[in-house]
């Protein structure tokens, strides 16, 4: 890639520099308007615009100029709770979005909420695509041939050296692979003969046939577990049956839930960061006012050249008031940094407190699905948590070892690495298959039944006697020497799951070494809170002193400017307390893996058509009317332990 004048990017440079030396060297300036050029003009590289509506959402075309400093100082507000804010998240989330912009960069990373029916649908390792493996197949070939040769040998040709044929197959088949790897196949072929042998008892003549062919594995491929675990057209190392697919599915839903997880984590802790810009911002918008009302005082007695209105302290008391002016700005609008949001620090995230409140709030917009700017201000309603909450380790452990989702996922990878080494040991054993196969012949002058009479008058006819019948049994054996191939897919297996089994140690240490870390965090700033509310409380009384002392003269400016400095600092420290602590809070539940039951969240699938409800009700009628004969059934081999207890505590712990 070169950058050329005018601002312009080209692509394929190479080629580009390629096509221009020949057009020059073709194409002298004397006859440049004499001869077409035009096919110069289209290049492999060049940039187009997809034939795709722009905007995809004419709302966004509409949106109004964002809030900034320069923005009227009267505003509505739209006041949301927690709650109301993470409904909205949820009801307007079709990509659960985050604060990395993933969904420009990665947009291929991104989660949404049809991640799930993705991945079960896929035809290639979705559990559709791995039950089509055993769906019947019906196959229909048509031939025609028009023949003319000549032969050496007047036996083969029935009589002549010169024959002349018409020749026509036609072959139907419905084939089928079982649950034990045995194959079935219905099959008939037609033949229709026309030639000018003199030894032919018609001159034309149909030859229909029917099979019933079957080939049942004793050794390799054979049984429901195997074929289930890996497929019916399994090699090793290329293992996708059923079984596999469905852990897919549990795989892909463990994702789903923690894109959930971490999109709730993310709108909670956009929503604090705003409550704390809002807290900021009066902090340092009383301190601004503060410093304004005493810059004026000092004014006033500079103006009037009385004691205390030295110039000094006139530009004293005017630089400590511009410089809350700037912090106040900063706190309105904010900068473009990054907020609190998950793993920048901690699973849950670390706060930040950095931005204003313009700039959060147009975050917390992107978040729950409004509109960028729309005339108001979102403002949260909701204060944060006082009260001191106290989490039993011995019961958060637990939860945390059992409820995270990463531990899950890790688990189903590691009941998928079982299934396919159990499968790929399989292919240690010869391949020994029964065969066999039992066909009806007819043959006649015609295909069907006509008006003539005779024994081989037509095909059908003859078939529907039975009088030629034949049939083949045989046993087949098969192997490669030495098995290298399904040595080699054993021991990738086993590498595999060993490598699995040791992440999840890591993964279950680092669960606990994260709620170690969770549950310290919160007992720290629950006492930083009740530290920076005395703190906050001695700084007010020091102003009010202070501000007394001073206007009876027994106070200096620097002590008045420096009591204000720390009460609008003790504010800011307890309100960035209280935020932090309830962060860590909500933090503690994600480390337990109890995020979305502390927010009431609950993961479901939406409601199947009428139709589906009622062919899975016929099935199971049908499948309990077998059961009442005793037939014998096959079990898919366990993986699961059931359905997972969404909204359900353990024993012993506590939620708040």
């Amino acid at each position: 890639m070169h950058r050329v004048s005018g601002g312009m990017w080209l692509l394929g440079m190479t080629s580009l520099v390629v096509c221009g030396c020949l057009r020059h060297a073709a194409t002298p300036s004397s006859a440049i308007g004499e001869i077409d050029t035009s096919h110069y003009q289209h290049l492999a590289k060049q940039i187009e615009i997809p034939d795709h509506a722009t905007p995809n959402d004419d709302m966004l075309a509409a949106t109004p100029a964002p809030l900034s400093l320069e923005s009227p100082e009267t505003l509505d507000y739209l006041e949301l709770s927690l709650e109301e804010t993470m409904h909205l998240a949820l009801a307007n989330s079709q990509v659960l979005r985050d604060l990395g912009g993933t969904v420009l960069r990665a947009p291929d990373g991104t989660r949404s909420k049809g991640d799930p029916s993705i991945a079960e649908s896929d035809p290639r390792f979705g559990i559709e695509g791995a039950l089509s493996a055993f769906d019947a197949a019906f196959t229909s070939k048509f031939s025609f041939e028009k023949n003319d040769r000549a032969l050496n040998n007047v036996f083969f040709g029935g009589g002549t050296r010169l024959l002349k044929q018409d020749f026509a197959t036609w072959q139907t088949q419905v084939s089928k692979t079982a649950a034990t790897g045995t194959q079935f196949a219905f099959k008939n072929y037609t033949q229709y003969d026309f030639n000018n042998a003199p030894g032919n008892f018609v001159p034309s003549a149909f030859t229909t046939w029917y099979d019933v062919e079957g080939r049942h594995p004793l050794l390799q491929g054979s049984g429901t577990n195997f074929n289930r675990l890996a497929g019916p057209n399994a090699q090793p190392g290329a293992i996708n049956g059923v079984v596999i697919a469905r852990i897919n599915s549990d795989v892909a839903l463990a994702d789903f839930e923690l894109g959930v997880r971490n999109f709730a984590s993310d709108v909670e802790n956009t929503y604090w960061d705003l409550y704390f810009a809002y807290r900021d911002l009066d902090a340092k918008a009383s301190a601004r006012n503060a410093a304004l009302d005493t810059w004026r005082r000092i004014n006033a007695l500079y103006e009037r050249g009385r004691r205390g209105g030295e110039a000094e302290k006139e530009a004293q008391a005017r630089e400590q008031y511009f410089r809350f002016q700037e912090e106040a700005q900063n706190s309105l609008h904010g900068k473009l940094v990054d907020g609190t949001r998950t793993n920048n620090g901690s699973t849950g995230g670390t706060f930040r407190g950095t931005g204003g409140v313009y700039v959060i709030e147009r975050r917390l917009r992107l978040l729950i699905g409004l509109p960028i700017s729309d005339g108001r201000l979102i403002r949260p309603s909701e204060e944060p948590i006082k009260a001191k909450l106290v989490f039993g380790w011995e019961a958060s452990l637990v939860e945390g070892l059992t409820r995270r989702a990463e531990l899950r996922r890790q688990k189903w990878q590691i009941k998928k690495r079982e299934a396919e080494l159990e499968a790929n040991k399989n292919f240690l054993r010869p391949k020994l298959d029964l065969t066999g196969r039992y066909r009806w012949r007819g043959f006649g002058q015609d295909l069907f039944p006509n008006e003539g009479t005779g024994r081989f008058n037509n095909a059908t006819s003859d078939l529907l006697t039975g009088d030629f019948q034949e049939w083949q049994a045989g046993v087949e054996l098969s192997f490669p020497i030495g098995f290298r191939q399904a040595y080699a897919a054993i021991r990738h297996s086993e590498l595999q799951l060993a490598r699995e089994r040791a992440l999840l140690h890591e993964q279950e240490r680092s669960v606990v070494f994260d709620l170690s870390n969770a549950i310290s965090e919160a007992e720290r700033a629950y006492a930083l809170v009740e530290t920076n509310m005395n703190r906050r409380m001695a700084a007010t009384e020091q102003v009010a002193a202070v501000q007394t002392a001073f206007e009876a003269d027994n106070a200096s400016l620097d002590s008045m400017l420096d009591a204000q400095r720390r009460l609008a600092d003790s504010d800011v420290a307890y309100y960035r307390s209280l935020v932090e602590y309830q962060l860590a809070v909500k933090n503690v539940q994600v480390e337990k893996g109890t995020l979305l039951d502390y927010n009431e969240i609950f993961l479901n699938e939406a409601a199947w058509p009428t139709k589906a409800y009622q062919d899975a009700e016929f099935r199971e009628s049908t499948r309990d009317e077998a059961n009442k004969y005793d037939r014998p059934k096959t079990d898919a081999p366990s993986v699961s332990q059931g359905l997972y207890p969404q909204m359900l505590q353990p024993s012993g712990s506590y939620a708040p």
